[in-house]
């Protein structure tokens, strides 16, 4: 009897077509991938300005560790050791004030490479750059060069 009262209870509760059709599903995935579309389509352009402030950024912070190392060494690092100089730069003489390096680490540009040193440079007394995402000299948006002379 009880098992009989229950069934009934279930059966008032629920009406007969309950459930989810085939077209209701269709709606609901087209709404999704409609949703998605618009999220990235808003969300790529601003992964690609994030890496260009980032190589801005890691610019700056590499040229003012090189204005310290100049101004304790009297000239910039050469080529020979480049930036590499930062992290363990040269015995002064007296060894007074030494310091342990002037980054903590350098860091790649935002696809991976590693920033660029030339000296003495073209814009200045020396080039700190990027080639940007086609690696190439040159280029427009993500792919034009990021330098501090910029």
């Amino acid at each position: 009897m009880l098992k009989a009262l229950l069934n009934r209870k279930v059966a008032r509760r629920l009406p007969r077509d309950a459930g989810v059709t085939l077209v209701e599903m269709m709606v609901v995935i087209v709404i999704i991938g409609l949703v998605t579309a618009i999220v990235v389509i808003n969300v790529l352009p601003s992964q690609d300005r994030a890496r260009v402030e980032k190589a801005r950024a890691d610019i700056s912070v590499i040229e003012q560790a090189l204005e310290l190392y100049r101004l304790d060494y009297s000239r910039y690092p050469g080529m020979e050791v480049g930036l590499q100089a930062l992290l363990s730069p040269p015995e002064q003489a007296g060894g007074v004030g030494q310091r342990e390096s002037y980054i903590r680490r350098l860091p790649d540009d935002p696809w991976g490479r590693p920033y660029e040193y030339v000296i003495p440079g073209e814009h200045g007394p020396f080039d700190l750059y990027t080639r940007g995402a086609d690696a190439q000299d040159g280029g427009e948006g993500v792919d034009a060069d990021i330098g501090n002379w910029q």
